[in-house]
């Protein structure tokens, strides 16, 4: 729900209704409000064009919906989850070695 927040948060200070960033997605609102709650989840090239409608960092966005995704796959893994993690980001840091 990361992205969510980020979204909600940006439309807040921009003043933004949910069925214009809808409209500019090409999807209805009742998607967008799923995506902006964290039920449903963007596609990469949406999250790529609300970083193009906000004049966000890209990357920032897309680093939220990426976590999001990892989030999703913990969960109900408590007790492997941190685990995981730590495995993975050691795997991340051989590569770039």
């Amino acid at each position: 729900m990361l992205l969510g927040n980020k979204i909600k948060s940006l439309r807040d200070e921009q003043g933004i209704l949910q069925r214009q960033v809808a409209a500019y997605l090409e999807i209805d609102t009742p998607m967008f409000s799923k995506i902006e709650r964290g039920d449903g989840r963007a596609k990469r090239c949406q999250v790529i064009q609300m970083a193009t409608y906000f004049k966000v960092d890209g990357k920032e966005m897309l680093t939220l919906w990426l976590a999001d995704k990892i989030l999703s796959d913990l969960e109900g893994e408590e007790d492997l989850k941190l685990t995981a993690i730590e495995t993975a980001k050691n795997e991340l840091m051989d590569v770039n070695r």
